[in-house]
């Protein structure tokens, strides 16, 4: 059975006690409507912790005014149901009051600067201060020994490592494979607003990072041609592509001539529907 909790109180004097009895503590920060991925994660933590919090909360200060908030999913019955059978100990469901008693308008935020601007921040201006404010105050909140993300969002995990660097925050993150549908898409919530046309058209997103890794691995470097074919791609199967960009894994910029470690960045619309995706590369370094 898995323990619900909704004030802050609760969860310190919880904690608190599982601290006191030596125990670490996991934690996996969700916006709920969980599925596998999610259970992937509280699966992982609960390996490799001896107490495992998961918090639901959709937070309202990444969402942008034209975006799905209001119909974003809850579904904390059965979210509850799926954690109990991942063996997750505590749940954390706050209040949004609670988050930001002031008002999203007066809560302070942390910025990564720059990075948060590129690719998704681009589209999204302002999502992920949100994202790293919300996960700074759960960390501060909870005190993990752990905290466990996946890497479906390769950005939104670069930008929560380098806010842990730079704030030196005391906890290691882990970051977990993306799961995936037997066509290959990327478990998500909002693939939940897909039609069936358009959930064959958004398989078409892994596909295409699939066939551009291959392509890197034998030898192509012209990163920006490849960049250009994987976006007439995207098009070709239907979608509406907002970005393909080859990135450094190390430094999340474009690609270099000497970069070898690489991840491949991906996102489009299927519909109104916005999806992301991301594969990792690791070509020979030069001889």
């Amino acid at each position: 059975m898995t323990l619900q909790i909704d004030t802050l109180p609760e969860l310190r004097q919880l904690l608190a006690e599982q601290r006191h009895r030596r125990r670490t503590i996991g934690l996996v920060p969700t916006m709920g409507n969980l599925h596998a991925g999610h259970a992937s994660l509280v699966s992982a933590a609960k390996s490799q912790c001896d107490y495992v919090v998961t918090s639901i909360f959709v937070n309202p200060l990444q969402f942008g005014p034209n975006e799905d908030f209001a119909r974003y999913p809850r579904t904390l019955a059965a979210d509850k149901a799926a954690l109990a059978q991942a063996g997750c100990d505590a749940v954390f469901t706050p209040a949004v009051s609670a988050l930001y008693p002031t008002g999203l308008e007066q809560q302070t935020r942390i910025s990564v600067p720059y990075l948060s601007s590129l690719y998704c921040g681009k589209t999204r201006p302002g999502h992920f201060d949100g994202v790293c404010t919300i996960v700074c105050k759960l960390f501060n909140m909870s005190q993990p020994d752990v905290a466990y993300f996946g890497l479906k969002d390769f950005q939104q995990f670069f930008l929560i490592s380098r806010m842990v660097a730079d704030l030196q925050l005391p906890l290691r993150l882990a970051g977990l494979p993306t799961v995936r549908e037997a066509s290959g898409l990327a478990l998500s919530s909002r693939n939940g607003y897909l039609n069936a046309e358009q959930r064959a058209q958004a398989a078409a997103i892994y596909a295409t990072l699939q066939q551009v890794a291959q392509r890197i691995q034998v030898g192509e470097r012209d990163f920006l041609q490849l960049e250009r074919l994987a976006l007439a791609r995207l098009e070709a199967a239907g979608l509406r592509p907002d970005y393909f960009q080859v990135v450094d894994r190390h430094s999340l910029l474009p690609a270099q001539a000497h970069s070898h470690q690489l991840v491949l960045l991906a996102a489009a619309y299927a519909g109104t529907t916005r999806l992301i995706d991301n594969v990792t590369v690791e070509t020979p370094l030069a001889g």
